[in-house]
């Protein structure tokens, strides 16, 4: 039985899926099954609009923002959908939030490390048989080249892509925090304070933790382009 904060996640491959709810709607239908029942709150839904090929999901990283800052955990409709694409998975990874997908419920952050590990294999056997390939050239005397003394660029690339993924998830972060105020604001609160009671109120965490201050929210304001 369901229990706790919940934030949804769609995917529709094209534009005209989302306007129509083709595919949206059974995935709304199975997250809401599998959450009957139970003391549970669905805090938020976020629908993405992409191609399954690409890899830069922004509303699965609003989605991620959105599970850090509420305390929730991220819920989809179908595991096979998802969890079989590298940015899916390096993002849930690297997000630190709980998972369940409503057709596997018991498929969770767990799940998602070993299909990593499945794939990290595959990558594996395919450069197994690269490099047996190449032996096999090499044997029949055809010329192999290379750069083999790069290894400290791509140690600085790992680095650089390490730090960016930190980044993204800061700014995610921040822009999430950004359209919250941004509806608080329609509602009527102008002010830091009120904007602070807002936050607190729909039982968002502060950055580090306890209850909003107005200093705060000015400087997540302030982080966001945003004028306080």
């Amino acid at each position: 039985m369901a229990s706790g904060r919940y934030v949804a996640y769609y995917r529709v491959s094209t534009a005209r899926q989302g306007r129509s709810g083709l595919g949206l709607e059974a995935q709304q239908a199975a997250v809401r099954e599998y959450l009957n029942g139970g003391q549970w709150q669905l805090v938020e839904e976020v629908t993405e609009i992409e191609s399954g090929k690409r890899n830069d999901r922004s509303q699965l990283a609003r989605a991620l923002a959105a599970c850090r800052v509420r305390n929730a955990t991220l819920i989809i409709a179908k595991l096979d959908r998802l969890a079989r694409n590298v940015a899916f998975i390096a993002n849930l990874m690297e997000a630190g939030v709980d998972f369940v997908a409503a057709d596997l419920p018991h498929a969770n952050r767990l799940t998602v490390h070993v299909l990593a590990a499945i794939a990290e294999h595959e990558a594996a056997a395919i450069s197994a048989r690269t490099k047996a390939a190449l032996a096999r050239a090499k044997a029949r005397g055809t010329r192999l080249g290379g750069d083999r003394g790069n290894l400290p660029a791509v140690a600085r690339a790992g680095a650089r892509a390490s730090a960016e993924t930190r980044r993204a998830a800061a700014a995610a972060r921040a822009d999430y925090l950004a359209a919250v105020v941004t509806d608080l604001r329609r509602e009527g609160r102008i002010s830091l304070r009120s904007l602070a009671d807002g936050l607190n109120e729909r039982d968002i965490q502060a950055p580090r933790g306890g209850s909003w201050q107005a200093a705060q929210v000015a400087r997540v304001l302030a982080k966001a382009g945003v004028k306080p």
